[in-house]
């Protein structure tokens, strides 16, 4: 029998067919946009030539459709991270503060899920704790599409919320704290090593105040890695063997970022090190009150468009740390 080559290793073989999807997929996002600004100014010569107002008014109405697709697929070149062109877990923390932090944390869930229904992204809201009195304390949600690890890694860190809180009687402002975290999702083929007997596996039933998100049957999962002490949970579905698949996508996940630290012995790109919820520590900051701005401060990109923001307009401050990063790239070469 032959030695086995490289084309029968899968460790060797797995980075070379993801590369070549990567750019197999970044080809045809260049033709699907070339197509879009050829058939544009073709469309605009036609019109031009023929003195068609209507034609050259609908070619200019498309255009800040074909300028954002452009960039988009301008700033996906700048995703060169392993994972970058994967699917994402993003997690959600209340800082302290009670209610006020809670509430923010749930404002924030909703501006991202809003961002990935944008994007036309997949989504599954794995686990969420509900706050005592209103909103949430913590949320994981599985983000499915083309390059959603690579845009969201962009939002990891302390958002800081001020406004008048709608909780306080007396109307005084408040300012709230909650933390992002985002970490690739790992695909089934890369070899995560779980031994069963390393697991703890608790099922209880969904704790919380109630409300839309909350499952009531008694299948939630949470599973303790005894080795690590690492703790995940999955309470959404009313299945507990959905629950315990979600639980294990994210242990799966997070297990692989503990295993890249101790073998690279430094912070790694992919998730680093949250600093503590609070004053000093905030990558952007959202303010409702008593002007309306949301400032990122990190890049200084800003807009006095708050509503747009929450709503999941959120891709101009993404790009600005992505072109942010790329220049402290290059300057490091």
């Amino acid at each position: 029998m032959s030695e086995p080559g490289f084309w029968d290793d899968p460790e060797k073989t797995r980075p070379v067919i993801q590369e070549s999807k990567v750019k197999k997929n970044r080809v045809s996002s260049f033709d699907k946009v070339n197509t879009r600004v050829n058939d544009a100014l073709l469309m605009a010569e036609m019109a031009a030539e023929e003195d068609d107002e209507d034609t050259l008014e609908e070619v200019h109405r498309e255009l800040p459709a074909i300028e954002k697709e452009v960039k988009l697929f301008e700033l996906s070149t700048l995703l060169t991270g392993e994972y970058d062109t994967g699917n994402a877990l993003l997690s959600i923390h209340a800082g302290a503060g009670g209610t006020e932090a809670q509430d923010w944390a749930e404002m924030l869930l909703r501006m991202y899920l809003r961002w990935t229904e944008i994007k036309g992204y997949k989504t599954d809201i794995l686990d969420i704790g509900e706050g005592e009195e209103a909103g949430i304390k913590s949320a994981v949600v599985s983000v499915e599409g083309p390059n959603s690890f690579g845009f969201l890694r962009a939002e990891k860190g302390i958002h800081r919320l001020v406004r008048i809180s709608p909780f306080d009687s007396n109307s005084r402002r408040h300012t709230s704290f909650a933390s992002v975290d985002v970490i690739p999702e790992i695909e089934d083929d890369v070899d995560v090593d779980i031994n069963p007997d390393d697991l703890k596996i608790d099922t209880y039933r969904s704790g919380g105040a109630g409300g839309q998100h909350v499952n009531k049957t008694d299948s939630a999962v949470r599973i303790t890695h005894l080795p690590t002490g690492l703790v995940v949970q999955c309470q959404n579905e009313r299945s507990q063997f959905k629950n315990k698949a979600g639980a294990m996508k994210i242990l799966r996940a997070r297990l692989f970022e503990l295993y890249r630290k101790q073998q690279e012995e430094k912070v790694t790109e992919l998730h680093g090190e949250l600093k503590d919820i609070a004053w000093g520590s905030q990558i952007r900051s959202y303010v409702f009150h008593p002007y309306n701005m949301v400032k990122d401060l990190r890049t200084r990109e800003e807009t006095g468009n708050v509503q747009a923001v929450m709503d999941g307009d959120i891709d101009d401050f993404i790009w600005a740390y992505l072109q942010m990063e790329a220049r402290d790239k290059s300057k490091t070469q």
